[in-house]
């Protein structure tokens, strides 16, 4: 058996598949409340997010905002220098943090999603006759997260590229760029050592935060075990032609 090779059911099928109507009822119900807890708790997580990105996005116009004020109050002398120095600083450290939240929130809430696509495929134990209605996916593998997230056509860059996770490694990118050629031209006062260092940290900082989240991703796929797998499709009749 190879290591990406699915070992042994951890929940095997047993007797109780064979269920009375009270049984089922039971079942049924305690499904049900743990799909609402599922679906609260992901409601809950996204709606953190949400906020957390609002008030670094609206800090980071406060920066700015300030850094115009104070540039105008001081001619972009003096003081000047060391004061946009520490707020860019400031505005780097929160879109760090920003940035890790929105990535594990990513990572929360497709774990949410294969919970609750293992819970339709318990629904379908319970009665096969309901997989017709199911628009989303009851199977909790990657092929099903896909068609849970997108159910009309398969899930493509444009869906990453479009992400809230894209919105915040750009933005911290730029801010990054920023600070690291500020604090080149203070140090060295050459304008093309600024931007040419600024450039090198917004593709470092953008190249860190992507592989990042790509690491996340890939390694909730390398450890979790799916119950109900999508099966494949049969070759048609004219595939051994």
């Amino acid at each position: 058996m190879t290591a990406d090779a699915p070992g042994p059911d951890p929940y095997p099928a047993s007797a109780g598949d064979r269920l009375s109507d009270a049984q089922r009822s039971l079942r049924a119900q305690l499904l049900a409340t743990e799909h609402w807890s599922l679906l609260a708790s992901r409601s809950t997580t996204q709606s953190e997010v949400l906020t957390r990105i609002a008030i670094f996005l609206t800090l980071v116009s406060a920066g700015l905002v300030t850094l115009g004020v104070l540039g105008n109050a001081t001619e972009f002398r003096g003081w000047f220098g060391v004061a946009a120095l520490g707020v860019l600083f400031l505005l780097v450290v929160l879109g760090v943090i920003t940035q890790q939240r929105v990535i594990n929130v990513g990572l929360e809430d497709l774990a949410y999603v294969l919970a609750m696509n293992r819970l339709r495929g318990a629904y379908l134990d319970l009665d096969p006759g309901l997989e017709r209605y199911f628009l989303l996916s009851p199977h909790d593998d990657q092929p099903g997260s896909a068609r849970t997230y997108y159910p009309f056509a398969v899930r493509d860059a444009t869906q990453v590229f479009a992400s809230s996770m894209m919105l915040i490694m750009l933005v911290e990118a730029a801010l990054v760029g920023l600070f690291i050629g500020s604090l080149t031209f203070a140090v060295s006062g050459v304008v093309g050592w600024a931007i040419l260092i600024g450039v090198v940290g917004v593709v470092a900082s953008f190249g860190m935060g992507f592989i990042g989240g790509f690491r996340g991703y890939r390694d909730v796929w390398r450890v979790h075990r799916p119950l109900r797998p999508t099966p494949t499709a049969a070759p048609g009749p004219d595939a051994a032609g």
